[in-house]
């Protein structure tokens, strides 16, 4: 009876200070130091005459303390994107390392953010430290993100009291992950670009410049050739439905986007598409490997259980293809099966991924065996996206001369063939 009351007593007291914590503002502040030097700052506090007793307490006269004004549009501030995470984990984890409490840590890395989203959300998983939450229950507030795989890695490095070398892990671990990203992001983005201006062209061409030959071809009673006809028709034809032809193109676009966030048999079949394309399916499906590798390596190496480690990968691999072929393998597992088993039955792994980890299950080195097979794939994609950066710029510039060298061809051709009548 009375442990029942000293665990009741004790879960009071810690969420009078959660509380607590939840109700402080930030003040803004002007103080005068003992040299009389003019000094501002920021303080967290219930009320401004707590601020000014701190100040004091410190050897400084308050000159003026007033509430920070809050945002005009709410949470101010850009999204808060993988890379800042990844910096972030590296921070925390550097500073953890070097003996920094987590509590002045996370005042530290929040006090050094430009961007007021990710410095208020930093803010807040550090008052829900001190309220007495354990870190992996603080980041659970934002599972966007501190995703399940982040918040078990922590939980396990809680757990077992090494959080620093498992942050240390993490940081590496996303580094590496956006390091993919970008590449393949880097591969992807300049043709998309070019194309898109490619066709921005085409469109003014036929809008503006088609219908001044289209006149000038009328008033010389040339009859035009057949490729001229066809590109006066398309051209008359942009000249009507420019703007409905546009707005179904972005409706098109918009509506496969959010089918394919919505539709889990939709992104399947476009993931499926994808890894079929010649050069850029290779990459996707390296890369999905690669993730998957790493993800796995250091979630295992952290003391999850496989089982557990399996569920949280299959949402990292940026695959839908290759995430329900993971599920199916922590299926397999969960009952009896090995893993390198599971993975020749997808039908998705090379025979050298499943060889290495058979051979890791076998002497008991499986999160190094991962690792390796994660950093053959990871070069592998870096050598794959310079070779498709150096293919697509030629074969784009072949493109865009055979779309606008092809105008510029039909729209010469009855000149030609005016001017062999004189």
């Amino acid at each position: 009876m009375a442990t029942a009351t000293v665990a009741s007593k004790t879960a009071g007291n810690v969420g009078a200070a959660r509380s607590a914590v939840k109700q402080m503002t930030v003040y803004e502040w002007t103080a005068l130091d003992k040299r009389g030097v003019k000094m501002k700052g920021e303080m967290q506090a219930r009320n401004a005459s707590l601020v000014k007793a701190e100040l004091r307490r410190q050897g400084m006269n308050p000159q003026a303390v007033k509430e920070k004004p809050k945002p005009l549009f709410g949470a101010a501030g850009s999204r808060v994107k993988p890379r800042d995470i990844a910096i972030f984990s590296r921070q925390i984890a550097t500073m953890m390392a070097s003996g920094v409490p987590m509590v002045q840590a996370f005042d530290i890395i929040a006090g050094g953010q430009r961007n007021v989203r990710f410095k208020n959300m930093l803010t807040d998983v550090k008052q829900n430290i001190e309220g007495g939450s354990a870190l992996h229950e603080a980041m659970a507030k934002y599972p966007v993100q501190f995703d399940e795989l982040y918040r078990n890695l922590v939980r396990a490095g809680e757990s077992a009291g090494v959080l620093d070398t498992v942050l240390d892990t993490v940081a590496t671990y996303k580094e590496r992950i956006e390091s993919i990203k970008g590449k393949i992001k880097k591969a992807l983005f300049y043709p998309a670009i070019v194309l898109v201006v490619a066709f921005v062209v085409m469109l003014i061409l036929l809008v503006f410049v088609v219908p001044v030959f289209q006149g000038i071809f009328s008033s010389a009673g040339v009859a035009l050739p057949a490729f001229t006809q066809m590109v006066v028709t398309l051209s008359e034809f942009m000249q009507h439905y420019w703007l409905p032809f546009l707005a179904v193109m972005i409706a098109a676009i918009v509506g496969i986007v959010m089918a394919y966030k919505r539709s889990e048999k939709m992104a399947h079949a476009v993931d499926r598409l994808s890894l079929k394309v010649p050069i850029i399916g290779n990459i996707l499906r390296q890369s999905a490997i690669a993730r998957f590798a790493r993800t796995l390596g250091v979630t295992f190496a952290a003391g999850v259980p496989l089982v557990e480690a399996l569920d949280s990968v299959a949402g990292a691999t940026g695959s839908v293809v290759y995430g329900q072929a993971i599920r199916k393998m922590r299926d397999d597992v969960a009952v009896g099966h090995q893993m390198h088993l599971a993975m020749a039955q997808t039908n998705l792994f090379p025979n050298m991924v499943t060889q290495m980890v058979s051979i890791g299950e076998e002497s008991g080195a499986l999160d190094k065996m991962l690792f390796k097979v994660a950093e053959f794939y990871e070069e592998e994609v870096s050598n794959a996206v310079d070779t498709l950066s150096t293919l697509l710029e030629p074969l784009i510039m072949v493109i865009i001369g055979i779309l606008v060298g092809g105008m510029v061809i039909a729209l010469y051709l009855p000149i030609f063939k005016l001017a062999g009548t004189f």
